[in-house]
């Protein structure tokens, strides 16, 4: 090893085949303070929280570098999800020279000759954790623990992990997503107890979304979210229909909007995918490879999401499967490649390195903060500055939550009440991520069962950005929706909110001026239509302002009262629910 590895233009800056912008040849400021911080330190258990697409391989492989030069290690270990991450960790250190063999079984009992190491999954650590305690006893092993809060994810996992590593010299563990939607402790995660008495995971180091946005490390990502009437049969033969996402519906009724909107056979689906498809069509007038990326429910969905793209595309879509022992190479021919689209089964999630991707589909009913935060995450790795990133979802207020909070940075909690479920983030009902990733088929067949998708209809309904929301919503096709689709891709974060801000205003004087000419005539006479449209405009922003706050909507409203003047809202004329909504606008890009 020589400093060269690190200090020329050898160094990949996150993954191979494609260079992350502003990561060569030299590490970006965050990594180099992590990594500052650890080599002062010298610790055996470092804790690096940063978010997707941030450059964790490249800090890890650093480290791994500096402390094998030192003599302070002559072995590693690379612990990963899945066998596809394997393969890209063994890529990434072979080009920086450190050889690492991903193809390593159990059963082969020594690790190739020529290899300084293996890169092993946590099941197989877990199936034979005494083996893996011997090779790290064998030789100064520094362990490398890849998305670390997999390790709590079942008891043997964590027991596993356990015994198999306690010998090590030096622990890394990484994560993107520092939170689990159970209290399992995590191995080698130090955790602290807070005022509340709970007990919270405390890392060394932390690298959030929203620095990695300010430092142009990672892409803006502008949330197109579609609502739509639903009709669909339940099990007792009752036809029910519903707005999707209507705030006044049971959780039931919701989930089984949502559910219909997600049918291949209905329209909803076709007309996102349509809208997708002319996003990621503008987008690649300035960034030619860009990608999109639908995430299905399960395979039969898959299949059919593939075949409306061709319909659009005129184009064969790559499906990912997750019983397709080709899946992985099919992934990195797609992320060399420049068709459009990539279909998967939930199981392009954490770390799978596609850095093209800037159009994404959410397809499925997955709603774990967990799983939404990770597969965003597929988006957001910036290549060179002002890439954007483009999610269409279905309007529903479990996601319209986790989008509008993608900035907020959790802790793992422990000694939660088991029933606990207001913050979204502890759902013992939820599937975990190795859950998620794999088609559960006995269980979707029984949730399908118990409803008939009857018909769909989409329309698209708001943007959000940056904790605010934006749009007036409209038909699918209409210079609403089109407004927003059109949107450049080459884009930086405050170009972005300024833009979606503009596209707003024109859009409200547009409303305006399409008002009737009679009305036009009597301007004493209030146009009750748009004073609905300015009210559910306001409750938007301000149901978005408070879930980025933690303040209660009436105080809200109250002080946008106390700031502009006017009565409450159901007396507000157009005039000021305007003056309101501009001045949640100002909160939002932070002037008072």
């Amino acid at each position: 090893m020589t400093e060269t590895l690190f200090g020329g233009p050898t160094l990949p800056p996150a993954y191979p085949e494609r260079a992350a912008w502003g990561t060569a040849p030299k590490l970006r400021a965050w990594q180099q303070e992590a990594l500052d911080l650890y080599l002062r330190n010298s610790p055996r258990d470092f804790l690096a929280v940063a978010t997707p697409g941030a450059g964790k391989t490249t800090f890890a492989l650093r480290i791994a570098s500096t402390l094998i030069d030192s003599g302070a290690v002559n072995r590693v270990t690379i612990v990963a999800p899945t066998d596809h991450l394997k393969r890209q960790w063994a890529d990434a250190a072979a080009r920086v020279g450190i050889a690492i063999d991903p193809n390593f079984k159990n059963s082969d009992g020594q690790h190739g000759r020529g290899f300084i190491g293996v890169a092993v999954t946590y099941a197989q650590v877990a199936s034979k954790p005494l083996l893996h305690r011997a090779k790290t006893e064998a030789a100064r092993t520094l362990v490398i623990l890849d998305e670390i809060h997999h390790g709590g994810e079942a008891l043997s996992w964590g027991d596993g992990l356990r015994e198999a590593f306690d010998p090590a010299v030096r622990r890394l563990s990484l994560t993107g997503t520092p939170f689990r939607s159970d209290t399992s402790p995590i191995p080698f995660v130090e955790y602290a107890e807070d005022r509340d008495g709970i007990r919270r995971s405390k890392a060394d180091y932390t690298y959030g979304y929203g620095n990695a946005l300010r430092d142009h490390v990672v892409r803006p990502v502008i949330f197109m979210a579609y609502s739509g009437q639903m009709r669909w049969r339940t099990s007792a033969g009752e036809e029910m229909a519903a707005s999707l996402g209507e705030a006044a519906v049971t959780k039931d009724i919701t989930s089984q909007a949502w559910r219909t909107a997600l049918n291949p056979a209905g329209e909803w689906i076709p007309a996102v995918l349509a809208g997708a498809d002319k996003r990621l069509t503008e987008v690649r007038r300035t960034v030619p490879d860009a990608g999109g990326l639908v995430i299905a429910t399960d395979h039969e969905d898959a299949r059919a999401y593939a075949g409306q793209l061709k319909r659009i595309t005129g184009e064969s879509p790559t499906v990912i499967l997750s019983d397709d022992a080709k899946a992985s190479s099919k992934i990195e021919e797609f992320s060399a490649g420049e068709t459009r689209w990539m279909v998967a089964v939930r199981m392009v999630s954490e770390g799978v390195d596609v850095p093209r991707l800037s159009v994404g589909v959410y397809a499925t009913s997955t709603s774990t903060p967990l799983f939404f935060a990770q597969a965003v995450g597929r988006f957001v790795r910036a290549r060179k500055r002002g890439e954007t990133a483009s999610v269409f979802l279905p309007s529903v207020p479990q996601l319209m939550a986790l989008a509008n909070s993608m900035e907020a940075e959790r802790d793992h909690a422990l000694d939660r009440p088991e029933k606990e479920d207001g913050d979204g983030l502890f759902n013992p009902e939820d599937s975990l991520m190795a859950e998620a990733n794999r088609e559960d088929k006995a269980s979707d067949s029984l949730t399908k069962g118990k409803f008939e998708a009857l018909d769909s209809q989409a329309s698209f309904d708001r943007v959000l950005f940056d904790g605010g929301e934006f749009g007036t919503g409209g038909e699918v096709g209409s210079d609403d929706e089109l407004d927003f689709l059109g949107i450049p891709g080459l884009l930086d974060a405050e170009q972005v909110g300024t833009l979606l801000r503009q596209r707003q205003h024109e859009q409200l004087n547009r409303k305006n001026r399409k008002a009737p000419a009679a009305e036009a005539a009597a301007p004493a006479v209030p146009d009750h239509r748009m004073l609905m449209d300015l009210r559910n405009e306001l409750a938007k922003n301000v149901a978005a302002w408070s879930a980025r706050t933690g303040t209660p909507h009436g105080v809200i409203h109250t002080k946008l009262r106390t700031v502009c003047g006017g009565p409450a809202v159901a007396q507000a004329n157009e005039e000021q629910l305007q003056a309101r909504l501009r001045k949640l606008q100002d909160w939002f890009i932070g002037r008072k």
